[in-house]
C-alpha cells in the first residue's frame, strides 16, 4: 500500500473535511432524503434524485478521505532542516527571464494549491526543485516553453 506524504497542515485539513462530512453533511443529506421521500412519488421527485446524487458524492468522498488518512505519512516541517529542497521545504526562486521572485512550499499532491503557493512535488516545477540548493539553476519545460529559475533560498519554515 502506497504511503501518502502530507504536512501537518495538510493532514489537519483532510481530517477537518472528513469530520465535516461525517458530522454535518451526512446527517443533513439524510434529512433531505427523508423530506423528499415524504413528498410522494419518487420516480418524478427531483428533490429526491438530487439528494441521492449528493449522498453518493458525500459517501464517495468519505471513503476516499478515510483511505488516504489511513495511508498518510505526516511530515512535521518544524522538525526538518538542511539546505536541499525536499517535501516541506520553502523555496524562494527568481525567474531569470522576468526577474520575478516566487516562493513555494513543496507539498504532497493531496495538498497542492498554487494560489496558496503550495506546490506539489509531483508537478514539473516541484520535481525539478527536489534536491536542489540555493544558487542552483532549475530548467522547467512549461507550456509556453522552457523556463529557467535560480534558487535564492531553501528553508524549512511553515508559512501557515
Amino acid at each position: 500500500m502506497e504511503r501518502i506524504p502530507l504536512t501537518t497542515r495538510g493532514y489537519a485539513r483532510l481530517r477537518e473535511e472528513l469530520h465535516n462530512l461525517l458530522r454535518v453533511e451526512r446527517p443533513a443529506i439524510i434529512a433531505a432524503i427523508d423530506e423528499a421521500r415524504s413528498h410522494g412519488d419518487l420516480k418524478e421527485n427531483a428533490e429526491y434524485h438530487s439528494a441521492k446524487e449528493k449522498q453518493g458524492f458525500i459517501e464517495g468522498r468519505i471513503a476516499e478521505l478515510e483511505n488516504k488518512l489511513a495511508r498518510v505519512d505526516v511530515i512535521d516541517i518544524s522538525k526538518l532542516s538542511g539546505s536541499k529542497a525536499l517535501l516541506g521545504a520553502t523555496v524562494t526562486m527568481v525567474d531569470t527571464d522576468t526577474d520575478k521572485e516566487v516562493t513555494y512550499v513543496l507539498v504532497g499532491p493531496d495538498e497542492a494549491n498554487i494560489e496558496d503557493n503550495l506546490l506539489s512535488t509531483t508537478s514539473p516545477i516541484g520535481r525539478a526543485l527536489l534536491g536542489k540548493e540555493a544558487g542552483d539553476e532549475v530548467k522547467v519545460q512549461a507550456p509556453g516553453g522552457q523556463r529557467v529559475y535560480e534558487i535564492e533560498k531553501v528553508s524549512f519554515i511553515d508559512l501557515k
